[in-house]
This record gives structure tokens, C-alpha cells and sequence, in this order.
């Protein structure tokens, strides 16, 4: 009985981690194309086998396992990660996941991922991902952190610091400007917005905007008291 239920357990989350690609990857066609083509999800399958490995203290043929995925695929799992169920990894060429990582279930992660450690400190020191987490290419979340439930992570973001759940974080370093659905920076006007990992604020390109805007209004003001001063001169010569 206990044998049966960790099969039925291990097919549950095989096709949850299909049911994955369905979900988010509006290109998969069949089951087929996915389970023969999809590197992603080969990388998961495989990680799952070296992680039962990891656990019971195999941990050369876990290593093992872990570099020739690490080969077929370019997406390198530590077997020791922890990872939920319905993961999807999206074009996964240098993805890069770190031994005391752990993944939440649902997690989209976009190629040139990396969620690593930031030294050489022992224990703890690689990102917690909760459910539902979206983090977009080239984005690196480092150290022993959290990511809450539902937040996104920007394109090419570095992420040093816990994410509250529901949180829209870009820039490097990052920064949440976006809370349960509000503009951080307008939460006092109240104005929801509703993004995808496409169409994220940029803080930079918000900054020198509001710099050009200063500069404007400072030549302005500089014209006007140049005009001003004209006048009293015209003033004291008659």
C-alpha cells in the first residue's frame, strides 16, 4: 500500500509538471511534443531523480544525474533543491538553481534565471520561492531570501532582498513598485494596474523623466528672471 501511493503520488506530479506547460505555454500542442521536446521540463524529471538520491545520502550519483541534465539541457538544478509541483521553466538555457533553494508550486522562470547565494556563508543561503511566482529572463534573486506568494520579478532585476507576497519588483538593485496592485510610489491616488512580465515600470527611465521635467522648469525660471533682470537694467539706464 505505501508503494502504490508514492506511485500514485509521482504520477500526480508528473502531470501536474505537463499540465504546467499547458497552462503557460500557449506553443505546446500535444503531450507528446512536450514530455520528447521540452528541456524545461526534462530538467525537473531529471531533478526529481537526483533529489531522491540527495536524500538518501547518494550524493555522487545525485551530482552525477544533476550535470548530465546540466549537458542535455543547459539548466542546472542542484540536487539538493527543494521543488514543488507544476514548475515550468520557459526556454531554460542558463537557468541556475542553488543547493538550499526552494521552490514553491507553480513557479514560472524564464531563461538566464539565477537563484544563488551571495558568499560563501554555510547553511541557508539560497532564495525561498512561494507559490505562484513568476520570474522573468535574466532576473537574479541571491541569498537567503523570500519571495512571496504571487509576486513578479522583472526582466534582469537583482533581487538582495524579501519581496512581500503579491509585489512587482524591477531594477537592480530591485525595488517593489508594485504592491497588491497598486502603484508603490501612488498608493495615496489608489491607481491599480495590472501587469504582465512584459509591460513592467521602469524606475530609471521614471527618474530621468522626472529629472527632464525639473530641468524644464528650472530653464523656464532662469529665462524669466534673465527677462526680469533685462527690464530693471532698461529701467536704471533711463
Amino acid at each position: 500500500m505505501g508503494l502504490w501511493s508514492k506511485l500514485k503520488g509521482t504520477k500526480e506530479l508528473l502531470k501536474a509538471d505537463i499540465h504546467a506547460v499547458f497552462e503557460r505555454d500557449p506553443a505546446a500542442r500535444n503531450t507528446l511534443e512536450v514530455v520528447l521536446t521540452y528541456s524545461g521540463l526534462h530538467a525537473i524529471w531529471a531533478h526529481r531523480i537526483a533529489h531522491y538520491f540527495y536524500n538518501h545520502r547518494m550524493f555522487l550519483i545525485a551530482r552525477m544525474i544533476s550535470q548530465i541534465s546540466r549537458f542535455f539541457t543547459g539548466i542546472e538544478i542542484h540536487p539538493g533543491a527543494k521543488i514543488g509541483r507544476g514548475i515550468f521553466i520557459d526556454h531554460g538555457m542558463g537557468v541556475v538553481i542553488g543547493e538550499t533553494c526552494e521552490l514553491g508550486d507553480y513557479v514560472t522562470i524564464y531563461q538566464g534565471v539565477t537563484l544563488g547565494g551571495t558568499g560563501k556563508e554555510k547553511g541557508k543561503r539560497h532564495p525561498t520561492v512561494e507559490d505562484h511566482v513568476l520570474i522573468s529572463s535574466g532576473a537574479k534573486v541571491l541569498g537567503s531570501i523570500q519571495i512571496g506568494r504571487c509576486s513578479k520579478i522583472g526582466a534582469g532585476s537583482v533581487v538582495l532582498k524579501d519581496v512581500p507576497p503579491n509585489s512587482t519588483v524591477v531594477g537592480v538593485p530591485g525595488r517593489v513598485v508594485v504592491r497588491d496592485g497598486v502603484r508603490v510610489e501612488k498608493k495615496n491616488r489608489q491607481e491599480m494596474i495590472d501587469l504582465d512580465h512584459t509591460n513592467l515600470p521602469d524606475p530609471v527611465a521614471e527618474m530621468f523623466r522626472n529629472m527632464q521635467t525639473e530641468i524644464s522648469q528650472l530653464k523656464q525660471e532662469l529665462k524669466e528672471i534673465k527677462a526680469q533682470m533685462k527690464t530693471e537694467e532698461q529701467g536704471v539706464t533711463k
